[in-house]
């Protein structure tokens, strides 16, 4: 039975290289993959995956309306798909996971979906929240803080490196604009 495996981590974890090694180790069996990634990133250029050690690959781009179902069962039927790999699956809805899980159990198809567990308040992310609820497979990847221990929470940080209490739940940044940091040191920078 195909299953639906939700891969979290604060920013800087390498989720998309993760995700990029995963969908190497299917095609190099000869399998065929389905990637997507949120347009709402479009760092890397649209469509494509990129990780900061320089891996890349082309995807499909979803957005609010992408209906995931149809698209793998359209996909699914013309190339036999053995495995679909979403990147930034923070940004699905939760429609959307939905989705996802039915391909699973009605195509026979796994789905591994890589994403952010929380926002720069630590608040969940819609598509995360039913990520966590539904999947067949939680699995952390970690880490680090400053401190040296794991990393589990995104500080949003403005231009002079000042923690962001507010604003808009995404806002798309790396390095520049996020750090990944432990519980405590997350709610430190909060406080000042």
């Amino acid at each position: 039975m195909a299953k639906l495996y939700f891969y979290y981590a604060s920013m800087n974890a390498g989720k998309s290289t993760t995700l990029l090694q995963a969908d190497f180790n299917y095609r190099e069996r000869g399998m065929t993959t389905m990637l997507w990634t949120s347009a709402i990133d479009d760092r890397a250029g649209a469509g494509r995956i990129a990780s900061r050690i320089g891996l890349a690959s082309e995807a499909h781009a979803f957005g609010p309306t992408t209906d995931m179902f149809a698209a793998i069962a359209h996909d699914r039927a013309a190339r036999d798909t053995g495995c679909v790999l979403v990147d930034e699956a923070q940004f699905l809805t939760p429609e959307q996971v939905g989705q996802l899980a039915r391909a699973c159990d009605e195509l026979g198809v796994p789905v591994l979906a890589y994403g952010l567990r929380t926002d720069f308040l630590g608040e969940l992310f819609p598509g995360s929240a039913r990520l966590l609820a539904i999947a067949d497979a939680l699995v952390e990847l970690k880490s680090v803080c400053r401190c040296g221990r794991k990393a589990t929470m995104n500080l949003r940080v403005d231009a002079g490196g000042n923690a962001v209490a507010e604003g808009q739940q995404t806002e798309i940044g790396g390095n520049d604009r996020y750090v990944a940091l432990c519980r405590k040191h997350f709610a430190d920078a909060l406080r000042q």
